[in-house]
């Protein structure tokens, strides 16, 4: 692993800055993250820098956002921690814990992340030889009483050994191990942006799967089980095939859904941490904290994977199929997903995702050929649910290819209308 130590044209260089370093006092260091990232030679558009400074802490970041017009806010008062925004970062300034910064980084979580740089004499501090272990590709935790304080750096481990390409200290994964059940303790919304990464990228998969034998997962996926675990590696796989295959499913399954982080991929692998029952299964992502969007197409890919997987040998007729995707909608590439992760070949799913990929394909994407109020008028009929009937049926006609114009539509629906009073 190569720790970049020419930072001048880094993160920690204030020339990359939107502000000067000059309204920093002497002793104020950069910690964490950004640190380990520009040793390590990663770089980002957007900067998040995290400071500690020995005093003043809240009232340095407000003269900071005065002076810039930058955004302000008090993160944590009796921490005096404060963040100021601007257009290309975030800044964080926090009080040093303790009576040195040395103290303050022996309450960090590993030594990859408790190493401080000073912009004013250019010098890393490092007394837990974290740029050792940066050289080495470990994460290493500090010690087992910073994981006990805040039990999310149990999760966090295995998300930045999935970031970073890193792994874990056997040491430090024992302990994990053993304090797993506190995992539970965390809030909801913390415990779901940590997920978040391990189920976004196929580089997560083999962390999530970790995370699950040592016991993690099961503290929030109680119904989790070894097959469903078994079955997030066949879904990058099966996401790997869909991609080469159908671009445009492939950039739909990365898509966020309702305008949150999660994608529709990611949702597919939550599904095989959950249990196969939907009303257990949206207990279980409320308590999460996921929002509407995100349990509906959970729930829905729940609902309707058994029906596709039982169509693997024997197609859906055409009835069917409108019948599927009006249920499915817009989850239909995570189900896509699901399904060839389950034993569906390709060309087994083929003629679905064409149909669902046609924007005219009046089986999936059906556009009436009447509105209901041209049939109540038309017919001279009151509106009920007759209505919405007649105009399913008219639908179904016309993907059959039995009608094809208003006016066949409308004569379609009045023989339906005779054949009720008929009978």
């Amino acid at each position: 692993m190569n720790v970049n130590l020419d930072i001048a044209s880094s993160a920690l260089s204030p020339q990359t800055w939107p502000f000067s370093q000059e309204w920093l006092p002497p002793q104020a260091c950069l910690v964490g993250g950004v640190v380990r990232d520009a040793l390590l030679g990663r770089r980002a558009e957007y900067l998040d820098l995290d400071f500690v400074l020995p005093t003043d802490a809240i009232q340095t970041a407000r003269k900071l956002a005065n002076h810039y017009k930058a955004g302000f806010v008090v993160l944590d008062p009796q921490r005096q921690i404060a963040r100021v925004v601007f257009e290309t970062a975030t800044v964080d300034l926090a009080q040093q814990e303790g009576e040195s910064l040395e103290t303050d980084l022996q309450r960090r979580d590993f030594t990859i992340n408790a190493i401080a740089y000073n912009p004013h004499t250019k010098e890393l501090i490092d007394p837990l030889q974290g740029i050792a272990d940066l050289q080495a590709g470990v994460i290493r935790m500090v010690k087992a009483a910073n994981l006990e304080d805040d039990p999310l750096r149990l999760l966090r481990a295995y998300r930045q050994a999935a970031q970073l390409g890193f792994k874990l200290e056997p040491e430090t994964q024992a302990v994990i191990r053993q304090l797993a059940p506190l995992l539970g303790q965390i809030a909801a919304e913390r415990v779901q942006v940590e997920l978040s990464y391990l189920l976004k990228t196929s580089q997560g998969t083999p962390w999530l799967i970790a995370a699950w034998k040592d016991n993690l997962l099961p503290v929030w996926f109680p119904d989790s089980t070894a097959q469903g675990i078994a079955q997030l590696a066949a879904i990058d796989q099966a996401t790997a095939v869909l991609r080469e295959t159908w671009t445009e499913l492939g950039r739909e399954l990365q898509a966020p859904v309702g305008g949150k982080s999660a994608s529709l991929l990611s949702l597919a692998k939550l599904v095989s941490l959950l249990p196969t029952i939907p009303e257990i299964a949206e207990e279980q992502l409320l308590r999460l904290k996921y929002s509407r969007a995100e349990i509906r197409v959970v729930v829905t890919a729940i609902k309707h994977l058994p029906q596709l997987l039982l169509h693997i040998t024997s197609p859906m007729s055409l009835r069917e199929q409108y019948f599927f995707f009006q249920a499915v909608g817009s989850v239909f590439p995570a189900l896509a997903v699901l399904a060839m992760a389950r034993g569906m070949l390709v060309d087994e799913i083929a003629p679905l995702v064409n149909t669902y990929l046609n924007p005219d394909n009046q089986v999936a994407h059906p556009i009436p050929l009447v509105t209901g109020n041209e049939l109540m008028k038309a017919l001279n009929l009151p509106a009920s649910r007759q209505i919405g009937k007649l105009l399913i049926e008219i639908q179904l006609a016309r993907i059959e290819n039995k009608i094809s114009s208003v006016e066949e539509a409308i004569k379609f629906a009045a023989k339906l209308v005779d054949s009720e009073l008929s009978s």
